[in-house]
C-alpha cells in the first residue's frame, strides 16, 4: 500500500542513500542535466520540472537524466523489499479552478523493465494537496493501490478499475488501468469532472501539479526506465 504525501514535504529517512549514491549508473544517453541527489530537480525552458524524489525508506541508488521535459529517464537499483522508495517524475503545474478548464490532456510513451516492482503513473494534486489522483497505466510486481475497488469505469479514453482511500494526509484516488499500456493519450478532465460532478469526492478545486512518472518499490540489480515521450496541454 502507498502512503505518501508532495515529496517537497516528504523527509523519510533513506539511510543507504548517501554510501550508494557513487555507485549509481551514468545516465542512459548524453543529457543535458542529471542528478543522482534525492531531491534533485530541474526546470526545464517550458517550464516542465523533473525530479529524482527518492523518498522511501530502505531506498537505493537511483540517478535521473533529461534531454528535454519529454525525453527522460531513471536508472534506479532498489532493494528487492517491500515498500515505495521513490517517485521520479516530470511535473507540469496548472494552476486553475477546475471549473475554468475546458481542456486538460496528456501523451506519454515509455519503455519500462520486464522486471521489477512499480508502477507508471499520473500524479495529480490540487492546489492544496488535499486530493490526490493517480491514473495508473502500467503496472508490475507487488505493488496496489491505496482504499477500496469502487469499481470498473471508461472515461478519458482508457477503462479503468477505480480506487478510494485515504494515507492519513489526504484524499487519494487511484485508476488503475484494466490493461498495461506503454503509450497513448489521456484526457484528464473527464475524470477530474467525474470525480467532482458524478461522485461529489471533491468540490471547484484548482488543479495544481499534473505529475507523471514512475512509482518503483524494486528494481534490484539496477533497471531502467525511459520516457520517450510525454507532454500535458490545458486550456
Amino acid at each position: 500500500m502507498k502512503i505518501r504525501t508532495p515529496g517537497t514535504l516528504l523527509l523519510a529517512p533513506v539511510a543507504a542513500f548517501a554510501a550508494l549514491v557513487g555507485f549509481a549508473a551514468a545516465p542512459a544517453q548524453a543529457a543535458i542535466w542529471s542528478s543522482s541527489d534525492q531531491w534533485g530537480n530541474y526546470t526545464t525552458s517550458d517550464n516542465y520540472i523533473l525530479y529524482n524524489n527518492i523518498w522511501g525508506s530502505g531506498a537505493g541508488a537511483q540517478t535521473i537524466w533529461a534531454n528535454s521535459s519529454s525525453n527522460w529517464g531513471v536508472w534506479a537499483n532498489h532493494p528487492n523489499t517491500g515498500g515505495i522508495k521513490s517517485y521520479p517524475n516530470a511535473k507540469k503545474i496548472v494552476g486553475k479552478p477546475l471549473n475554468s478548464l475546458s481542456s486538460l490532456r496528456s501523451s506519454y510513451n515509455v519503455t519500462v523493465p520486464s522486471s521489477g516492482a512499480y508502477n507508471t503513473s499520473y500524479d495529480i494534486w490540487d492546489s492544496n494537496y488535499d486530493y490526490e489522483i493517480m491514473l495508473w497505466v502500467n503496472y508490475r510486481g507487488a505493488v496496489g493501490p491505496l482504499g477500496t475497488s469502487q469499481g470498473t469505469l471508461t472515461l478519458g479514453g482508457h477503462t479503468w478499475t477505480v480506487y478510494k482511500g485515504s494515507n492519513g494526509s489526504n484524499e487519494v484516488f487511484s485508476f488503475l488501468r484494466t490493461s498495461n499500456s506503454t503509450s497513448g493519450t489521456v484526457d484528464v478532465l473527464p475524470i477530474l469532472k467525474w470525480i467532482k460532478d458524478t461522485k461529489g469526492w471533491w468540490g471547484n478545486v484548482t488543479v495544481g501539479d499534473v505529475q507523471f512518472g514512475y512509482e518503483i518499490t524494486s528494481s534490484s540489480g539496477g533497471l531502467d526506465f525511459t520516457t520517450n515521450s510525454f507532454s500535458v496541454s490545458s486550456s
